[in-house]
């Protein structure tokens, strides 16, 4: 049994954040998700859509359509929950912000883990409050297919001290926060692929929870003909919350 010193503690909660566009949201980012909440035992995990993402073009499904889909995929899942923490709020959406609105809500940095994909975290330098952000989570990176964790040290090599493999004694253990390495495999698909075999009448099978297919398939979402943001779906926008509203 792995020994413990006296000064090392557990935190009593420890919360994943999975934020992403999530247009729509796909077995990559499941995987993801279980990945982290299996190597880390994180409590929670709370599924959150952006509004509007600084480093991507905007969304093609409405807000509506986004969260209905998030909230399809973590019915089910022990600990997931969605929440419209950002979809509530107006402009750019910043990890940086989000972040803080978990502390406000009585959740320190060392009990948040921010899960994101090794291809994502590569462009932190970018991101809104770097390096400052570092210090509001955790910072767990999760391998992607072409992309291993393996290789972030050599690639981010101002951050490589920050860094430590899941497993051996990680952030779990105390309160400074770190960028905690988890190689683990994920599905190679992404969320503009889908988008693309389903405009060209492609199946989807497999890339998506069923439900969410269903979804899909039911509101016609990003078909050549039909754009998935529609004008019922940008007045059901303001009905999102209310509908779906989880927090």
């Amino acid at each position: 049994m792995t020994q413990r010193s006296p000064t090392q503690r557990l935190p009593a909660r420890r919360i994943g954040i999975l934020g992403g566009t999530f247009d729509p949201i796909h077995r990559g980012h499941v995987d993801l998700g279980r990945a982290a909440q299996s190597a880390l035992g994180l409590t929670h995990v709370f599924v959150v859509p952006t509004h509007m993402p600084p480093h991507r073009a905007q969304p093609v499904a409405s807000s509506y359509h986004r969260f209905a889909m998030v909230a399809l995929t973590v019915a089910g899942r022990a600990g997931w929950q969605a929440t419209d923490v950002e979809l509530g709020q107006d402009g750019t959406s910043y990890t940086s912000l989000t972040l803080l609105r978990f502390h406000d809500r009585g959740f320190a940095p060392f009990e948040l883990f921010f899960l994101i994909g090794a291809d994502a975290f590569i462009e932190i330098g970018s991101w809104k409050d770097y390096p400052d952000i570092l210090d509001r989570a955790h910072f767990a990176v999760v391998s992607r297919p072409g992309c291993p964790v393996a290789d972030l040290p050599r690639r981010l090599p101002e951050l490589a001290a920050r860094m430590t493999p899941a497993g051996l004694g990680t952030a779990v253990l105390h309160d400074t926060c770190v960028i905690v390495l988890i190689e683990a495999p994920t599905a190679e698909v992404s969320s503009t692929a889908i988008r693309s075999r389903l405009a060209a009448g492609q199946a989807i099978t497999g890339l998506v929870e069923p439900h969410v297919q269903q979804h899909i398939e039911q509101h016609e979402l990003y078909t050549a003909t039909v754009p998935g943001r529609r004008e019922d779906d940008r007045s059901a926008d303001t009905a999102a919350g209310r509908l779906h509203g989880q927090s």
